[in-house]
């Protein structure tokens, strides 16, 4: 009868070792991606707004070109690869101009630049009823915004649908034949 216990005491205890390291593998797991996997905001930041063309048209027509470089800092411990999108740009409400943005991917506490060209729909702008003012003020004001739909992925293991949603206030300073922005994000998981 003795040695019958012995290997059930020696299961027990086994069993009772593997489940106290298993619990305490969820629980370092979980304060683990509570605090250091958390998803963060990433830091957007406009390298460069510029203003490459602008030539007046007779007939009351504008061609624009503005050229932006924006640096997008991923601050989380998962890479992030978006599928091909488009950035938006308005001018007070009306839509103005598009431009394509590349498929790609931005690793893990990695830093990436996308640089594009955009060209204003001079029709779209000279209609706006508030062109005139704004020109004559010196200043026009535009609105970017840009969805990138893609997925985060965890320690190469976690994969987590992520939509990246970007708004700038573009600037163009007429005169000066410059222009500035100021941009914000927010990442829903």
């Amino acid at each position: 009868m003795g040695a019958d216990k012995k290997p059930r005491r020696a299961l027990k205890i086994c069993c009772s070792v593997s489940a106290i390291l298993l619990i305490a593998f969820l629980v370092a797991a979980v304060v683990l991606f509570l605090t250091i996997l958390k998803p963060k905001q990433p830091r957007i930041v406009t390298n460069e707004v510029t203003l490459e063309y602008i030539k007046w048209v007779p007939l009351f027509d504008v061609n624009v070109t503005l050229g932006v470089k924006v640096t997008i800092d991923n601050r989380n411990y998962a890479s992030y690869k978006y599928e091909n999108s488009s950035a938006r740009v308005s001018y007070r409400g009306n839509f103005v101009a598009e431009a394509p943005i590349q498929a790609d991917k931005i690793p893990a506490r990695g830093k990436h630049e996308v640089a594009t060209t955009v060209k204003v729909i001079g029709e779209n702008l000279i209609s706006n009823p508030y062109f005139g003012p704004d020109l004559v003020s010196g200043c026009l004001n535009f609105t970017s915004s840009t969805t990138l739909h893609g997925e985060a992925r965890v320690l190469k293991l976690l994969k987590v649908k992520a939509t990246t949603t970007t708004t700038c206030d573009i600037s163009i300073y007429v005169v000066a034949q410059n222009a500035s922005s100021s941009c914000r994000s927010k990442v829903k998981y």
